[in-house]
């Protein structure tokens, strides 16, 4: 890699203005957009190549800069979830260099025809995939996300502004490097993916402006404070990532050891991903045979467990439920648990305390099923499965931005399809309008 790209993301001048600084960074982005847009798709997918193999390359200074985000992060005595989503190791960052080099394997998404048509005087009307722009991610402690959303802009054609937390800075800064270094080893610009190069928070306030025009959409990765910031004030496009507060339904008709499983997945696989799992629903009409042996598995597993009088009633270890903890995301080893009248009182809870992300429901019974896939409104309903399978890679999409929330354009998995727009193509034989 160049010096000159090097210092673009690595450097930080704390005397310059940052408003200066981000419309630089737009310009550059924005130029550097038209020329990924227009690239072959073979060289898109070379560069995605290289990047993996530099971050392979580059493994011992990613993890010694995350080495130094962990140790600052245990001295500002940061939680455990958040530890977890900051931590990597020689794992996770061969994980990561391995989702950057499935990006390159998935199906070009660009110039695809979503639909096509002939009306009657001849014209031949094309729907066409073209690329959204300049994408804009904040995004907050994990740092895979730099390769994640780097990787997935460029596949679709996009360039990508990436706003790391101050708690990944030093991680994000050297995976960045290494995804601009594979940019350069393929002839497109290193300009398509730019971290940016300061802590300072007005940054992000400059991006949410929208960069003069430059930004495209914008994706906050982060907390509630984060997402309603970006909400509140962007005045571009958002694909809103909010909080996953997923539920785990216990029918009436679940087979005992198949939810058991489900569940401690669910919930503890890794409490601090988004897709964790964090109230438990069981039906009254199996609560006599299944609510007491999955508290007692939670329990058992190292999950605190705050539940209803029913819950209660089944173990002293469990504490008193308040009305917040239906509403809570706890990212950690703590579980909420109700027994519900039903399948409309299951439904009714998840709409009125759910977070419209990941809801499931274990049950044999097939209509119960159906309508529960058909009525509750998430971005992603599952049935007899783990919630944690609220990933793009699971989805088969290589990897992800995010879970989107929202309705509009983007809802789940937020992958290279979800990237693109599309544009109309025309094809005429001379025809002109009466």
């Amino acid at each position: 890699m160049s010096s000159d790209s090097a210092l673009r993301i690595i450097a930080t001048n704390a005397t310059e203005d940052v408003g200066a600084v981000m419309q630089e960074i737009g310009t550059r982005a924005r130029a550097a957009a038209r020329k990924v847009a227009l690239s072959p798709a073979a060289q898109r997918d070379a560069a995605l190549k290289a990047m993996a193999a530099a971050l392979r390359a580059r493994a011992p200074v990613i993890l010694a800069a995350n080495a130094q985000d962990l140790a600052d992060g245990r001295k500002a005595d940061l939680a455990a979830s958040f530890i977890d989503r900051l931590a990597l190791d020689e794992s996770r960052l061969a994980a990561m260099a391995d989702a950057v080099a499935e990006v390159a394997e998935l199906a070009d998404p660009l110039g695809r025809v979503l639909a096509e048509w002939t009306r009657p005087n001849g014209l031949r009307f094309e729907r066409v995939a073209t690329p959204l722009g300049v994408i804009a991610v904040i995004f907050e402690s994990r740092p895979n996300v730099t390769a994640d959303a780097g990787a997935l802009c460029l596949k679709s054609g996009n360039a990508a502004i990436l706003r790391a937390g101050s708690d990944s800075f030093r991680s994000s800064t050297e995976i960045a490097a290494a995804m601009r270094e594979g940019l350069e080893a393929a002839g497109l610009p290193a300009d398509a993916i730019q971290l940016v190069p300061t802590r300072d928070r007005a940054a992000v306030g400059e991006i949410l402006a929208g960069l003069s025009g430059t930004v495209d959409v914008v994706v906050p990765r982060g907390g509630k404070s984060l997402v309603a910031r970006v909400q509140s004030e962007a005045r571009v496009p958002v694909f809103a990532h909010l909080d996953g507060n997923c539920h785990v339904y216990v029918h009436a008709k679940a087979n005992l050891a198949m939810a058991r499983e489900i569940l401690i997945n669910a919930k503890l696989r890794r409490t601090g991903v988004c897709g964790a799992a964090e109230t438990l629903l069981v039906d009254e009409a199996c609560a006599a045979t299944h609510l007491g042996p999955l508290v007692t598995a939670l329990l058992e597993a190292g999950c605190a467990v705050r539940g209803d009088p029913a819950a209660q009633a089944v173990d002293a270890r469990v504490s008193a439920a308040t009305q917040e903890d239906w509403a809570t995301e706890y990212l950690d080893r703590i579980i909420a648990v109700k027994v519900v009248a039903g399948l409309d009182a299951a439904i009714d809870h998840i709409e009125r305390y759910g977070s419209h992300h990941t809801d499931a429901i274990v049950t044999f019974d097939e209509d119960a099923a159906a309508r529960f896939l058909a009525e509750v409104d998430s971005a992603i309903v599952i049935h007899n499965a783990s919630t944690q399978f609220a990933d793009g890679g699971e989805f088969g999409f290589g990897a992800e931005i995010g879970i989107a929330t929202g309705r509009m354009h983007a809802r789940g998995p937020v992958g290279v399809e979800q990237l693109c727009s599309f544009k109309y193509r025309v094809h005429g034989a001379g025809q002109t309008r009466p």
